[in-house]
């Protein structure tokens, strides 16, 4: 059986633990309106998808704990790390201080686990006119995609409130006849 350590990360209020609860532990989408703010690091063990288990590290997302992420607990926290999910909230009126953050992960990503795959999702899409959608996620990403060299990123757009959530992190996830993860569909 194989472990990998997965980091699930973003500023608070992105929808990280909205998300970890819709995929790995079954919730429905209006039900995750009662779940409240990550404290510190939750750490669950998940089988998903057959033989894999992910060590899932959801990392509240409130400025304090960012900051200590990088500080006292950096070593600890990007060590071995295969895959960094990055949620940011497409609505959010920091985006400056949502790509500090962000590239702030980059950089002890590239120290403590320069293998990792890293995965951008561009959340909340659903509140995002239609007409919008494709041009904010397109300027999202040419810019993470930027920020992220030397290590690529792979952006996706997300709603907890349609198929795509599920579709993109199983995707992201899935083991693909080798023992790294590896994208098995594309957005």
């Amino acid at each position: 059986m194989m472990k990998k350590k997965v980091l699930l990360m973003g500023k608070s209020g992105s929808g990280k633990t909205s998300m970890r609860s819709i995929i790995f532990a079954n919730y429905i989408a209006r039900d995750t309106s009662r779940l409240g703010a990550t404290i510190d690091v939750e750490h669950s063990h998940v089988r998903f998808l057959g033989n894999l288990v992910l060590n899932l590290w959801d990392c509240g997302g409130q400025e304090a704990f960012m900051e200590n992420y990088f500080a006292s607990q950096r070593d600890n926290i990007f060590r071995n790390v295969e895959v960094l999910i990055y949620v940011f909230d497409v609505e959010s009126r920091e985006l400056e201080r949502d790509m500090h953050y962000y590239q702030s992960c980059l950089e002890a990503i590239l120290q403590n686990s320069p293998e990792a795959r890293v995965f951008c999702l561009i959340h909340k899409m659903d509140l995002v006119q239609d007409d919008q959608r494709d041009l904010i996620f397109r300027e999202r990403e040419e810019d993470l995609k930027r920020l992220s060299k030397p290590l690529e990123c792979v952006c996706f757009r997300t709603s907890i409130w349609d198929e795509t959530l599920y579709k993109q992190v199983s995707c992201t996830l899935s083991k693909h006849g080798s023992s790294q993860l590896q994208l098995c569909c594309l957005h």
